[in-house]
């Protein structure tokens, strides 16, 4: 029902690609105000910039950490604008029909998966503290963390929202509807969505393998949108999982690094146990509650099944 309600608007091939050209340009203006941010401070520092080619992550830290955040996060801001403006004006969609197959967006479901994940990743936190406190130091500043929770509670949904949108949503429905089958859309979007991570700064520093936890990432949240018939779990889990690190664990070796309650300073590294763990025991579980609270069934249909306009 998800993928095929798009029968219903303009969904020529064409189209998305056009939508997809305007999506991406849209975030690489979006993304100018914090690339000159970062050069006009690098240039008033005569920072050296031999280093920072070798190290473009480096550019961050010459910059106060929440002005960082809130221009790095405008660009996918301005990216949600963008493809909500393609969907309504260029498919004439709507944006009812993009997030959910139900007759109005399940607010419910959001929150449901949003105090889920929430609670299950400060309880991974909170173990990781207590098993390794040397690895971990006190960040908070209060006035600081203040102006990171207003900017995160604001900005980091958005871009939440751009990535579900565009990845379990737009993508999703246009290349279901383009290929008539449901198992194309949910592998090519969770592989290009875990692909997307490539260039964060923790896949230079703990390897490759970590792709794993973002293509499995990926595969959690499409499996949930296509069994569920709507982005409201996705939405909500992506923005629990997003906004809780960024406000309780930073490192300066990850994408956020923020004026958070925690700062990791231990060496980046994990073992495979560690990055395997979540993708095929927690994930799995998530999935098992969600199916038993929502009572999923037609598992085979829902994710291989054929899409068909009737």
């Amino acid at each position: 029902m998800y993928i095929k309600q798009v029968f219903k608007f303009e969904n020529d091939w064409w189209l998305y690609l056009i939508g997809v050209i305007i999506v991406g340009i849209s975030t690489v203006i979006g993304s100018i105000p914090h690339t000159i941010a970062l050069f006009s401070i690098a240039f008033s520092e005569n920072a050296d910039m031999n280093s920072i080619q070798e190290d473009p992550y480096a550019l961050m830290s010459l910059i106060d950490s929440n002005l960082n955040l809130f221009l790095m996060l405008l660009s996918f801001a301005i990216g949600l604008l963008a493809l909500l403006f393609v969907v309504k004006f260029i498919h004439k969609q709507t944006i009812n029909s993009l997030t959910t197959s139900r007759k109005k967006i399940d607010w419910r479901r959001f929150w449901f998966s949003f105090i889920l994940w929430g609670f299950v990743t400060v309880i991974f936190i909170v173990i990781e503290f207590l098993a390794s406190p040397e690895n971990y130091v006190l960040n908070f500043d209060l006035i600081p963390f203040l102006i990171l929770f207003t900017i995160a509670v604001i900005m980091v949904p958005l871009q939440t929202s751009f990535e579900e949108y565009l990845f379990r949503g737009y993508l999703m429905q246009g290349l279901g509807v383009l290929s008539k089958n449901r198992w194309v859309p949910l592998f090519i979007t969770s592989i290009a969505f875990g692909l997307l991570h490539i260039a964060n700064p923790e896949i230079e520093k703990i390897g490759n393998i970590l792709l794993i936890h973002y293509i499995g990432t990926g595969f959690l949240l499409g499996i949930m949108t296509l069994m569920d018939e709507g982005l409201e779990l996705a939405l909500g889990f992506h923005a629990a999982n997003n906004l809780i690190a960024s406000l309780l664990l930073t490192a300066d070796w990850t994408a956020f690094q923020t004026n958070s309650i925690l700062k990791d300073v231990s060496d980046p590294s994990m073992g495979n146990l560690e990055i395997i763990f979540p993708v095929f025991v927690i994930y799995p579980i998530i999935l098992f509650v969600l199916s038993k609270k929502y009572n999923w069934t037609n598992w085979q249909k829902k994710l291989f099944g054929i899409v068909k306009n009737d």
